[in-house]
């Protein structure tokens, strides 16, 4: 059954109306109807398996039928902090990352970043990820999608980090005694790794040096430079493998 996300619902409730791109999504490209089964999903985890009762473009309404089972968290969460990039370049690290179950991702802005929000413009960066976020959650089953936001200076980042507990991590290609695999290997699970990602042009040898006074440890991924937007979802998918849920233990 197709998945839909929505606002919260209310286990007590017998109806629901759904609104918005998914209703538009449900209706006009999927053309579901009367009589078709959908899985709805809430921000907080909740799912319940539901009979379309009408469907219109602006509003779809349907009967609950019963609660269905979420499917189990991560035991690691994993903060991706990364660095604005290109649109497209972005888009990419927000829908992996979501699907691979980051739990949150933290766009920032820093010395070598080459583009921004303009005036204006980051509230609809957000929403825009956000959506991307939402999709990749459906796609992947996810109990929720990653949160995405707010945009920080990689100061303001560092310090919102700074004092937290967790394992929290530099992607630096200069580093060249300590790689990834080898540090998560000789350290222990943690239950939050916090990860900074740079961007095209990678971190200037001063941020990094702020970030090992904010807590952050420096690793590499080995002889290999990656681009940004693949260093960011490797990342992801390897404190999963090693640490997370890519696999059938619930």
């Amino acid at each position: 059954m197709r998945r839909f996300f929505v606002e919260d619902i209310k286990p007590h409730d017998h109806t629901f109306a759904i609104t918005g791109s998914e209703a538009r999504h449900i209706s006009k490209v999927l053309r579901l109807g009367q009589g078709d089964r959908i899985v709805l999903m809430d921000r907080k985890g909740a799912r319940f398996q539901a009979v379309i009762a009408s469907a219109g473009e602006k509003e779809v309404s349907v009967i609950l039928e019963k609660a269905l089972r979420r499917p189990p968290a991560s035991p690691v969460k994993i903060t991706l902090c990364q660095a604005l990039l290109k649109s497209k370049g972005m888009d990419y690290v927000v829908q992996k990352a979501s699907e691979l179950g980051a739990d949150s991702i933290l766009p920032f802005s820093s010395d070598r970043t080459v583009v921004g929000p303009g005036k204006g413009e980051g509230a609809n960066k957000l929403r825009h990820w956000q959506e991307i976020a939402r999709n990749a959650a459906k796609q992947a089953n996810r109990a929720r999608p990653a949160e995405v936001g707010p945009i920080y200076t990689f100061g303001d980042l560092l310090a919102r980090w700074k004092n937290e507990a967790g394992l929290k991590i530099i992607l630096w290609e200069g580093e060249e005694t300590r790689d990834l695999k080898t540090f998560l290997r000789s350290s222990r699970p943690e239950q939050r790794v916090v990860a900074a990602i740079g961007p095209e042009g990678g971190f200037s040898p001063q941020e990094v040096k702020t970030a090992w006074e904010a807590g952050f440890a420096s690793a590499s991924l080995g002889f290999r430079v990656l681009r940004s937007e693949t260093a960011a979802v490797a990342f992801v998918a390897i404190i999963q493998y090693e640490w997370g849920d890519l696999s059938r233990k619930a």
